[in-house]
């Protein structure tokens, strides 16, 4: 937890001091400490920043307007949208971690940037858990195992046996090397005993034209991507790596009924500030946000319009959360032996 000091005004020594002087300078001390105690009684009275480092458009852009939308009309003030996307969302990132802890820039934050890039690159220039203070989890958005129906198998247990049977010989894409998807499947196979080559694209497209010609078989993606190919036929779903069923493909099993033990992967937008940030500042924000994900209409736009679930509301417990998440992510790179560029590398693309 974050502790802030505060400073309280403290009254001259004098030689001599009156009655008059000390009673007053007594009240501008309990004054002054009342106001300093509550730094954020009236907070916010100006706009509000909140970085996303992708570009617009993309969902964690649509989910972030939702929450900024619904922040201005609660709490009085606009909370402003600006894509600062680019290298590998770094810079982005830097910018907010070295803005002032006022309450007055916020990141919007997703897996990479808080729990699995850290363990990626041998150096990067911020840390995670230093450098930010969590205000809340926003959503957190599973995955689903897809696979082309030209394979035989019918099931997830199928598919498991098979791929033991002729390691090395199915495929699966991602959108590329070391995001949230690559390391599900990396964690699937952890957990199943399989040998899957990846088959890394650059983005999300050309992997899923590859994936629906069948030039490769499978592919961990979000539910709003591959819904419409499922309802389709053409492609054949799997698994859910949520601990609970999708409203949305609510006969798809998860990985806990499919009989796959901890091998339950999601990635999540977040809301994050400078450390440093007051704490009452922190607790006012995550106070609205949950009220937010709490509303019909809310929930009825990510469950079924965006295909992702409200996160975690508790602050401590999505701290608690973030901390297992670097464990757990940190394993898993260094299991699959996955290595990045140096991060300069990555603020030139």
């Amino acid at each position: 937890m974050t502790e802030v000091l505060l400073e309280h005004p403290a009254p001259h020594i004098m030689n001599r001091p009156s009655l008059t002087a000390v009673l007053l300078a007594s009240l501008l001390a309990v004054c002054g400490g009342q106001a300093a105690a509550q730094p954020s009684a009236a907070y916010p009275t100006k706009p509000v920043r909140i970085v996303v480092t992708l570009a617009a458009g993309g969902s964690s852009d649509i989910v972030t307007r939702l929450f900024a939308q619904k922040l201005s009309e609660q709490l009085k003030q606009p909370f402003l949208v600006e894509n600062r996307p680019g290298g590998d969302s770094i810079p982005g990132t830097m910018y907010v971690a070295k803005a002032s802890p006022d309450g007055y820039t916020l990141l919007l934050a997703n897996t990479s940037i808080l729990t699995i890039r850290v363990s990626l690159y041998s150096k990067l220039p911020y840390d995670p858990q230093r450098d930010f203070a969590p205000i809340s989890m926003l959503v957190t958005q599973p995955t689903v195992l897809v696979m082309h129906p030209s394979l035989a198998p019918r099931s997830v247990k199928e598919l498991i046996a098979l791929a033991k049977v002729e390691p090395g010989k199915l495929n699966y894409a991602t959108s590329g090397s070391g995001t949230p998807f690559h390391l599900s499947a990396e964690l699937f196979k952890a957990q199943t005993g399989t040998e899957l080559v990846h088959i890394p694209y650059k983005g999300f497209q050309p992997a899923s034209v590859d994936l629906l010609s069948g030039r490769v078989q499978l592919m961990f993606a979000t539910v709003l991507d591959v819904l419409p190919h499922i309802k389709s036929g053409k492609l054949r779903p799997l698994v859910y790596t949520g601990f609970e069923r999708h409203a949305l493909l609510p006969d798809v099993p998860t990985t806990a009924e499919a009989g796959i033990k901890n091998a339950e992967s999601s990635s999540f937008f977040a809301f994050v500030a400078p450390r440093g940030t007051p704490r009452e500042i922190i607790g006012t924000l995550n106070a609205e946000i949950t009220k937010i994900k709490a509303q019909p209409d809310v929930r009825q736009r990510l469950l079924h319009d965006l295909g992702v679930e409200p996160g975690i509301d508790s602050l401590q417990e999505f701290e608690a959360f973030l901390r297992d998440e670097v464990v757990k992510w940190a394993k898993v790179v260094k299991a699959s032996g996955i290595k990045m560029d140096d991060y300069h590398s990555a603020t030139k693309r």
